[in-house]
Parts: C-alpha cells; sequence; structure tokens
C-alpha cells in the first residue's frame, strides 16, 4: 500500500466467492459517512477508514449523485428484496481520488481522479463469460446490502472498476458518468437505427441522458413527456423535437398527433409512474420496442396485454450498464454530453437527508443533485 497511514479498519471483498467481510476495530483515523438507519432516517456517523485488499484501491470520494434508486432505499428502506437492516452507507454514482493501492495493484495511480463503476461482478459465472457483467449471478453492488455506498468520505473498491478521468470532466461531472452508462446501454439495447422516431417518458436525469443519446445516435425526432415544467425545458434546450406535459392530457394521443397516428420506433420509459409503462407501450408502433429503464416503487408493472401483443412489441429491461465507461468518457470530454446542465442542487455531506428529500420531493425545480463529500 502506498502513501498511506494504515488505518484501524480492515474490509476485505472475496470477489470470486462474491462474499463480503468487514471488520472494525478500534482506534485509527475516523471520517463521516452518512448511513440509513431506516425509511427517511439518514445520519452523518463516524467510522473508520477502510484499508484496501489484494485488487482494491482506498478512494477519497469526491461527489456523489442522488439518483432514483437511491431515493427508494431513502423513502421505504429498501427496494424489493434487497432491505436495510442496519445502519448502512448508500449512494453508487461517486467520482473519487485514488488515496492508496492495495497489494498487487499498479494503478490508477495515487493522486487520480477516477469515476467508478459500482457493480463488482465475479468475472467466472456463465453470464460474465458471456459478457454480460451487469447480470452476474453473484454481484455486489455499491449501496446494495451488503456492500456499503459511496456518501462517506474514504471507501474501497476493486482497481480495475475504476476509470480515470481528465481534467477537462469535473469531479460532479464524474459522478454523472454512471448515470449516462444506464442511457448509453438503453439505448444499445434499442438497437436504434438512424431516422428512428423516439419516445421518453419522464426528463429526470436518466431520460434527460437517454435523449442525448438517441439524438447523436441518429434518432430523427425525440416527443418527451413529463410533468415537471422545469424538466420539460430543460429537455427542449437538449435536443427533444417537442415536449408534452403529462398531467394535462393525453400523452398517448398526443404522441399518435406528432406521428401521424402511427406512433413510435422505440419509447423509453425512465419516469415508472403509476401510468407510463402502459403509457409507453400504447406509443410504440407495430412492431416497435419498449425499453424499461425505470425502477418501480412497488414491485409490479402492469401492461396492456392485448396491445402489447397484437403488435408484437419487444420490450427489454435495463439492468444497470456494461462496459460504458470507455464510450461515456470521451464522449463527455469531447462536448458530445451535456452533464453540467443537469446539475441544479449541491449540497455538503452534512446535508445529505436534505438532498434526498429534495428529489423525492421533485421541489425547487430539481433535475439532479449532487452530494460534494471531499475536494
Amino acid at each position: 500500500m502506498e502513501n498511506v497511514e494504515r488505518p484501524g479498519s480492515l474490509w476485505r471483498v472475496d470477489r470470486f466467492c462474491a462474499i463480503l467481510c468487514i471488520t472494525y476495530t478500534d482506534g485509527g483515523i475516523k471520517v463521516k459517512a452518512a448511513r440509513l438507519y431506516g425509511p427517511g432516517d439518514l445520519r452523518i456517523d463516524e467510522l473508520g477508514v477502510p484499508e484496501p485488499g489484494p485488487g482494491q484501491v482506498l478512494l477519497q470520494v469526491l461527489t456523489v449523485g442522488v439518483c432514483g434508486s437511491g431515493v427508494h432505499y431513502f423513502l421505504d428502506g429498501g427496494i424489493g428484496d434487497d432491505r436495510v437492516k442496519e445502519p448502512f452507507v448508500i449512494g453508487h454514482e461517486f467520482s473519487a481520488r485514488v488515496a492508496a493501492l492495495g497489494d498487487g495493484v499498479g494503478g490508477p495511480a495515487v493522486g487520480t481522479r477516477v469515476a467508478v463503476e459500482p457493480a463488482i461482478s465475479c468475472g467466472e459465472c456463465e453470464f460474465c463469460l458471456a459478457g454480460h457483467p451487469n447480470i452476474c449471478k453473484n454481484i455486489l453492488f455499491c449501496s446494495t446490502p451488503p456492500t456499503p455506498g459511496a456518501l462517506q468520505e474514504y471507501i474501497v473498491h476493486p482497481a480495475e472498476l475504476c476509470f480515470p478521468i481528465p481534467d477537462a470532466i469535473s469531479d460532479a461531472q464524474g459522478a454523472l458518468l454512471e448515470p449516462l452508462g444506464i442511457a448509453l446501454h438503453a439505448v444499445s439495447l434499442a438497437k436504434l437505427h438512424p431516422g428512428d422516431v423516439v419516445a421518453i417518458l419522464g426528463c429526470g436525469p436518466i431520460g434527460l441522458l437517454t435523449l442525448q443519446v438517441t439524438r447523436i445516435c441518429g434518432a430523427r425526432a425525440a416527443y418527451v413527456t413529463d410533468v415537471v415544467p422545469e424538466r420539460l425545458a430543460m429537455a427542449e434546450k437538449l435536443g427533444a423535437t417537442a415536449v408534452f406535459k403529462a398531467d394535462e392530457g393525453d400523452p398517448v394521443a398526443w404522441v399518435k398527433a406528432q406521428t401521424g397516428g402511427r406512433g413510435v420506433d422505440v419509447a423509453f420509459e425512465a419516469a415508472w409512474a403509476d401510468e407510463t409503462v402502459a403509457q409507453a407501450a400504447e406509443m410504440a408502433r407495430n412492431g416497435g420496442k419498449l425499453i424499461m429503464v425505470g425502477i418501480p416503487r412497488e414491485d409490479v408493472a402492469t401492461f396492456p396485454a392485448h396491445a402489447v401483443r397484437r403488435k408484437g412489441l419487444t420490450i427489454k429491461y435495463v439492468r444497470r450498464m456494461k462496459h460504458t465507461y470507455p464510450r461515456a468518457i470521451p464522449m463527455v470530454r469531447d462536448g458530445l454530453i451535456d452533464l453540467e446542465s443537469l446539475i441544479t442542487h449541491r449540497f455538503p455531506l452534512e446535508k445529505a437527508a436534505e438532498a434526498y428529500n429534495l428529489v423525492a420531493s421533485y421541489g425547487d425545480g430539481v433535475i439532479k443533485v449532487v452530494i460534494e463529500v471531499g475536494t
């Protein structure tokens, strides 16, 4: 290990067996962490500094994005079967600086700023070997129990999942490379063709990034719906052909009118309100595609079965992302994707609960909130 005092806390991830072992000892350096104790109960605690094991790096966390799945944890104490049963650090969209190297790690070098892939796949199961680490059977995911997240001043992570970012990308933009990765994966699943017409239901950060990616990939028109005026205005700025406030009329009829009754080639569901799944299915043309990006608060999805069957729709769910950072980083560096405009609010770590409450309330024109942990 290089250039760091050995702290009083040990953390070992047995990556190949997908077992997480955490041991804390008394003494050593103490650092701040925001831990979730239960629904709506996010507190600032002091923890020991973790120590990187073989193949890992110690990261000083710089910026953490507040994401939709994190809001689910904050409001409900979990998602689906993944529940918080003891105080737990959340947050998985983050940039960091390498503070120390574990045994056998040759880089990234100490001091390097990195964007972090939060999913730790085993590398050995059938799906990893087939090139699909995002659906690894043994996956560990940063901020999903038992793997702590990034709302803490220091965290350890596999070195191979840390991607250096250039000076042209800010700490906050580095954190947003993760949601950009989701958008890139969603559009890849859609197999979009130049000249296709798309609908995007929900223009939170993922929806707005999906909009930008579809336009770069040659979508001829992009029709966007939401209920938040500020988000619709941002969609227009970022290339939407037209936008529609979904609580002031019929979004399906609007999309059909915009497309001469045909519908869209691809409908991206990125909101997961009670009605948006069915709306997306109704908007798609015969033989079209429905790409499910949003995460439901309840473990239920309702489709208009006959419409889906009659149209012969292809439905794909987006499970996080895979192999996207090598594409995402140069796209942002070269100005092809606008991340900075999405950031509407910034909070310090001490006000993490306020940040999550703001996102959950959709208040104050919020689009993307980042929490600034370090410098």
